[in-house]
């Protein structure tokens, strides 16, 4: 009832060998050891594929008897997965991350599977929109998208000339929010600040104050004055449309076109001593997110049902739809198609690529969270440790020989992306490349600097 588990190339990821053939499926056999399972989640509709592999049955169908427990916030829900008292989670794809390499909470953590693609917006409150919307362009009788984070420099600069400080929140310092804020404002030519060795703040030589809210609390805690604008997951940016107090200001999809998002995390031991549980906890997920963007999104009605359940999202059908089902809302009136807002399955998005966790680990070292200079081997060793295509395959494979999922639906890949663009700044991304990717960046650390609190030297 053990796993024999074997990647391809033992050796170390690099540019030179990363190529040598395409990541090789765990070997899994036996019985499931654990069928009683507690996985922990966060209030927002990208923890989609939990909800529905439970309310499906997909959970039942690989003998898994799942509770889906939600958590007050990240810090709680990673505490809980360190603990033991959660056997995993809907978790931000930096959690892992950051855990492994002792950013924070020292714990091994893997991600074997990646839950969906692009997913959270940037919303300003309306006093701040109300000062930057005359200045925007108009293209076929709407607001021009994507908006530049550009448009903030006056704002910013009259608010710190009258001795006030401009303020946003995301979720978690290691959130894909704080990374997609951080680089929409760098992109925009105004400083998101820089952490120092033991400063969870960030804001060392900041334009823009970030801090952290729960995502449930973003807008009362921006409609209370407390944040200017913030980043987070639906349904809480299109629940400030509803609620009349901001308006969504960008896409991540317009910050980084098909971004990666949240993982399932699981503690390393947990995989190890429960090789075959592991495979059909990815399974039932993976056939959850099949489900989820089946036949071009026809299900997402049904999804928006279970979502808007209490004991899941907990917020009203209305504002889930408005980004669920294939349409964003900027602001009244100004409803978009956005067929690719959350992906689940569609474009590989389940699998979990090493250069997912290397741009994590750029944008950890570019904001001084990672305090010193790596060679690149250092974040390929640790993205191999991290994310496991191996025990995502070992899943994927078997559904497919199963007829569950089409063997088109699983990529044949050594484990990176292809060099990629899509981003606002046009600059592109090579994950074979970590230390020349972070030399592109006129805002970031460069080669050779670290930050104290005085500043970057």
């Amino acid at each position: 009832m053990l796993a024999s588990v074997a990647l391809a190339g033992c050796g170390s990821i690099g540019s030179e060998n990363a190529t040598d053939g395409a990541v090789q499926a765990a070997a899994v056999d036996g019985a499931i050891e654990k069928p009683n399972l507690k996985l922990g989640f966060i209030k927002l509709t990208d923890m989609a594929p939990l909800a529905i592999a439970k309310e499906k049955g997909f959970f039942a169908e690989e003998g898994l008897n799942v509770t889906l427990e939600p958590q007050a916030n990240w810090k709680v829900l990673l505490d809980g997965v360190i603990g033991g008292q959660l056997d995993g989670a809907h978790m931000l794809a930096g959690q892992p991350i950051a855990a492994t390499i002792g950013y924070g909470t020292k714990a091994d953590l893997i991600a074997p599977l990646s839950l969906d693609l692009n997913g959270n917006a940037i919303t300003v409150s309306n006093k701040v929109w109300a000062e930057i919307k005359p200045t925007l362009p108009v293209e076929g009788g709407k607001i021009k998208h994507p908006i530049s984070a550009s448009v903030l420099k006056p704002v910013v600069a009259k608010w710190q000339s009258q001795g006030k400080p401009f303020k946003m929140g995301m979720v978690f310092p290691v959130s894909t929010h704080n990374y997609e804020l951080r680089y929409w404002l760098a992109a925009g030519g105004l400083n998101p600040g820089f952490y120092t060795d033991g400063d969870v703040g960030g804001t060392v030589g900041a334009d823009v104050q970030l801090s952290v809210t729960p995502p449930p609390q973003m807008p009362a805690t921006m409609e209370a004055g407390t944040i200017d604008g913030y980043c987070v997951g639906e349904p809480w940016n299109q629940a400030a449309v509803q609620k009349k107090i901001g308006v969504p200001i960008i896409t991540d999809d317009e910050i980084w076109h098909n971004n990666p998002e949240k993982v399932l995390g699981l503690r390393k031991e947990f995989a190890d001593q429960n090789p075959a549980t592991t495979a059909a906890l990815i399974r039932a997920i993976i056939k959850a997110q099949h489900w989820l963007d089946a036949e071009g999104g026809k299900n997402r009605p049904e999804a928006v049902k279970i979502l808007a359940q209490p004991n899941y999202v907990g917020a009203d059908e209305a504002v889930i739809a408005a980004s669920m089902t294939g349409k964003f809302t900027f602001e009244p009136g100004d409803t978009r198609d956005a067929p690719g807002f959350n992906i689940f399955f569609d474009k590989f998005a389940g699998y979990p690529y090493y250069s997912d966790a290397i741009w994590y680990l750029t944008q950890m070292r570019r904001w001084g969270q990672i305090s010193a200079d790596h060679d690149d081997q250092w974040y390929f060793d640790r993205a191999k440790a991290i994310y496991r295509p191996d025990l995502y395959l070992a899943a994927a494979k078997k559904l497919v020989a199963d007829g569950a999922i089409p063997a088109g639906a699983v990529p044949e890949t050594d484990g990176f992306r292809g060099e990629q663009s899509g981003f606002i700044d046009g600059i592109s991304f090579d994950g074979k490349q970590p230390n020349a990717y972070l030399a592109k960046f006129p805002i970031g650390l460069k080669k050779g600097q670290t930050v104290t609190a005085a500043g970057v030297k």
